[in-house]
């Protein structure tokens, strides 16, 4: 979330459309409908068909298909009929078979979340409502990885950036496109005199750069699984798909979900307009809310926040609004959500049961939230264009304490509770933590380093990251040598820099007015031997997943 100011002001790289073998049956929202695995695409547009031009961006579909996912695993436990019943109405797809060299089984369950940008089935009249205009692509806009505890007693969700650089097999539409681009050899031209095999004598298939969102263009869900297990190490358990209307189902069926905004949030691109403080939100806005990228001060960090917390809120609307407990009530909101997903086919009524039996004390604090170690946001490609690269020790710790089954954060200790000997923060602010009017979680700060002492900006952007402020990207080297520590900041968020200034003593501020909300910090030479200062809120404020890993606790004004 941008930073606090005390006035309001007011690129994605179009993909081509890979072709389907079958056109897709119209779904209503009040449908359970859904199109055959492999289906989607438009009937016609063959390999020669040039690609569509570039639309006002659309490319976040549910990003916060946790939330789903955790419902449809939560939800049951009111009875082996109910739940057999309700068997039939999930649609099924094939999202492991002929999956080879897969990793070893692990401790907990795995389920991998997709999203797409799918629609069918809304009306015109809902479509210009939300903002929905122009044709779907059918691609993976969202890959989360949702890991349960072995002891039903904790949630991780890991979100996977659709940029994601990754090597894909040279099969599929997406790989000829690839080949179209000039970054793969064509089909069938020879390109080694032997074929390599790998360890267990199999023959090797030559891949090519892509992003990986493109490996269900490629191959579905299959595709994306072997993708996502060869990246982590992780062995997927379960698959859930979903769309923009499944995602709008499941919140209406809840009666809708509170959000707590601590200034307007308006957004003319995604029809985004919602005032300060609490707002119930029925699926459209919601599908409004998590979807906007241009309400945050570092886009899609800032709304992947955004998400996160919405994901929480509607945990806590299940595990605390008798959802578990109201067996009319919960078979409403099991059979709307089981009809308006894709699972694979192993996933059982009988899993549901076992799991709601064990998880009936699962709350928002037992739900922890993670994105992946990144080393570059901006890593380009030829004939691909700018990807994200995973930080490869960062990102192997994450996925060793989910094989593990392990906690991705430090278990919150209980009141007046000291921090444990993990180095984990305490539970109280230090004694000499600055008190400031706006809470740093919602200032978003880059840090360069202007004077020459190696290290020094990712030391500060940690220790400001540590007490509190999102720091989007990696520490920067200074253009030049400066003596004087500065925060460059937009006057309109006079009251936020307050709060930097305030963690950062003795910097000095320059205006500079159009900057927007991001705020610029170089270290100067005045800032060797000196620490960032913690700071505190007078007041409780919503809490701000900032860090790479938190809880997902309930937000409120």
């Amino acid at each position: 979330m941008p930073p606090t100011r005390s006035s309001q002001p007011s690129g994605v790289r179009s993909r081509a459309v890979v072709p389907a073998p079958t056109p897709a049956p119209a779904r209503g929202r009040g449908s359970t409908g859904r199109r055959p695995a492999g289906t989607g695409r438009a009937a016609g547009r063959g390999a020669g068909t040039r690609r569509p031009r570039r639309r006002p961006p659309v490319r976040l579909s549910t990003r916060i298909a946790g939330g789903v996912a955790l419902l449809v695993i939560t939800a049951s436990g009111v009875g082996h009929a109910m739940v057999a019943g309700l068997n039939g109405a999930i649609n099924r797809v094939d999202a492991f078979g002929g999956i080879q060299d897969r990793p070893g089984g692990s401790k907990g369950t795995n389920f991998l979340l997709v999203g797409t940008d799918g629609r069918d089935g809304l009306s015109a009249q809902e479509k210009k409502q939300y903002h929905l205009g122009g044709a779907p692509c059918h691609c993976t806009d969202t890959i989360m990885l949702v890991h349960l505890s072995q002891d039903r007693q904790r949630a991780s969700v890991v979100s996977i950036p659709r940029d994601t650089y990754v090597q894909l097999p040279d099969v599929g539409p997406a790989a000829v496109l690839a080949e179209r681009r000039g970054t793969v050899p064509p089909h069938g031209r020879a390109t080694a005199t032997a074929t390599p095999t790998s360890a267990g004598g199999r023959p090797l298939v030559p891949t090519h750069p892509a992003k990986i969102n493109e490996a269900y263009a490629d191959g579905g869900p299959k595709l994306t699984v072997s993708t996502v297990e060869k990246l982590t190490g992780v062995h997927i358990d379960h698959y859930l798909e979903v769309d923009f209307v499944s995602f709008m189902k499941t919140v209406d069926v809840l009666g809708g979900v509170p959000v707590c905004t601590t200034r307007p949030l308006k957004d003319s691109y995604s029809g985004l307009d919602l005032p300060v403080g609490t707002t119930t939100l029925d699926g459209g806005q919601a599908l409004q809310y998590v979807r906007s990228r241009h309400i945050d001060a570092d886009s899609d960090l800032g709304r992947m926040r955004r998400q996160q917390q919405f994901v929480s809120q509607v945990i806590h609307k299940i595990t605390s609004g008798g959802t578990l407990t109201n067996p009319v009530k919960l078979e409403k909101v099991t059979g709307t959500v089981l009809g308006s997903v894709r699972a694979d086919e192993g996933l059982r009524p009988t899993d549901l049961i076992s799991l709601a039996r064990s998880m009936k004390s699962f709350t928002s604090d037992s739900s922890e939230y993670a994105s992946v170690p990144l080393s570059s946001l901006n890593y380009n490609v030829p004939g691909v264009g700018s990807t994200v690269r995973w930080d490869t020790a960062g990102a192997g710790r994450l996925w060793a304490a989910i094989r593990a089954d392990q906690p991705l954060t430090a278990r919150r200790a209980s009141p007046g509770a000291s921090a444990d000997s993990s180095g984990s923060a305490p539970a109280s602010p230090s004694p000499a933590a600055a008190k400031v009017d706006v809470a740093p979680g919602g200032i978003s700060v880059t840090v360069a380093n202007a004077t020459g002492v190696s290290g020094l900006a990712g030391t500060a952007q940690k220790a400001l990251r540590a007490t509190g402020f999102a720091t989007p990207g990696l520490p920067t080297t200074a253009d030049r040598h400066a003596e004087h520590t500065t925060i460059r900041y937009d006057p309109r968020w006079d009251r936020s820099v307050r709060t930097l200034a305030a963690a950062l003593p003795g910097a000095r501020l320059v205006q500079a007015k159009g900057q927007g909300p991001v705020m610029q910090v170089t270290l100067g030479m005045d800032f060797k031997g000196r620490t960032v200062r913690p700071v505190t809120a007078r007041a409780p404020q919503p809490a701000q997943p900032t860090r790479t890993a938190g809880t997902g606790d309930p937000v409120g004004c």
